[in-house]
């Protein structure tokens, strides 16, 4: 029978989300552990108040910034689509899933070194407009407040994607005295003619081989009378083009541009090694409590892993399943279940 005078801490759970490697469920916790029980592990999550702080306080020491850094921002979907009490679950689109599903919307602030090419995750939001009454576009006006004036990071340019490119994010953008390079929509309405024609679609308008190669300038509908913005086609398969807009006049090579929106991937990166490692979709609890706390966690495991796969110079999948490896060395030399053949 299981102790119950000890409790599940942050630190306990955390841990088992790092080593556990299929299964992230609280009875598996429970069944893999003599200290625990799954209602010791269930209230441990409904009593912690786990915020979104807690990660650059897990981070900061180990961000190497530079006056080059990026700052990007975007979402991703927790799936839940099979879910039908679990709080928090609304339906939104998802791009992975290139439609409407149920989910948990996490919205994320990654920090990159393109020196290094290391990036780190400084702070996340929870999306729950029935609960604060935000967008995701105020979770990301607020986080980047928050690394312009509080955390006070070394930055040189912000990436976003097509759902971010609002004229009230741009020019907070511009009013911090930092760059941007975003994607426009195909059906944004831009004008390239200085005021002499009316607006019309982005993908619409024509292009000279200088223009593909240097950009042009344009004026977005919605924007104050004289801001101006450079835009440049990116043609990035026979299938996909983006139109990338910057508010630095001065850039005049669609290859450099091209480069600078690569490291808006790394957020996608994030998203994808934190579902298959940590366990952050795993969670089967109905209560938003514990859901929050259970995020939280998985973030903070990523930070974890990421820090040693840096430090070792390993992938962070590598880190991950390298925790098989004396398991694997061990069954090799004294296998459990021996194979037998006819």
């Amino acid at each position: 029978m299981k102790a119950n005078t000890e409790r599940v801490t942050r630190l306990d759970y955390c841990q088992y989300l790092l080593v556990s490697q299929i299964n992230y469920t609280l009875t598996n916790y429970a069944e893999h552990t003599e200290q625990f029980s799954h209602d010791m592990a269930n209230r441990y999550l409904a009593d912690d108040a786990l915020r979104p702080h807690l990660v650059w306080e897990n981070t900061r020491d180990h961000v190497v910034q530079t006056p080059y850094g990026f700052l990007v921002f975007d979402d991703t979907i927790v799936d839940k689509n099979f879910s039908h009490k679990i709080e928090l679950v609304r339906r939104q689109y998802s791009g992975n899933a290139h439609g409407v599903i149920k989910g948990i919307g996490v919205v994320t602030c990654v920090y990159v070194n393109p020196e290094t090419d290391q990036f780190w995750i400084i702070d996340y939001r929870i999306y729950d407009p029935a609960g604060d009454g935000k967008t995701k576009l105020d979770h990301v006006a607020e986080m980047l407040r928050n690394c312009v004036y509080q955390k006070q990071l070394a930055l040189w340019a912000v990436l976003m994607d097509t759902w971010y490119a609002t004229k009230d994010l741009l020019l907070q953008i511009e009013d911090y005295g930092k760059i941007y390079y975003c994607p426009l929509k195909d059906n944004r309405l831009v004008d390239d003619s200085g005021g002499t024609r009316p607006y019309r679609r982005l993908d619409s308008l024509s292009w000279s081989s200088a223009e593909q190669q240097h950009g042009k300038m344009i004026k977005i509908r919605g924007f104050p009378a004289q801001h101006k913005v450079k835009v440049f086609r990116v043609v990035l398969s026979t299938q996909r083009t983006d139109y990338v807009v910057t508010n630095e006049i001065a850039q005049d090579n669609v290859e450099v541009v091209q480069d600078v929106c690569g490291f808006r991937w790394k957020v996608e990166q994030f998203h994808r090694e934190t579902k298959q490692l940590t366990g952050l979709e795993s969670c089967q609890c109905r209560k938003a409590r514990i859901v929050r706390n259970h995020i939280g966690c998985a973030i903070l495991v990523w930070g974890r892993l990421k820090q040693v796969a840096y430090e070792t110079q390993r992938t962070i999948y590598q880190v991950k399943h390298g925790l098989l490896d004396d398991y694997l060395r061990q069954q090799l030399k004294a296998p459990a279940i021996k194979m037998c053949l006819a």
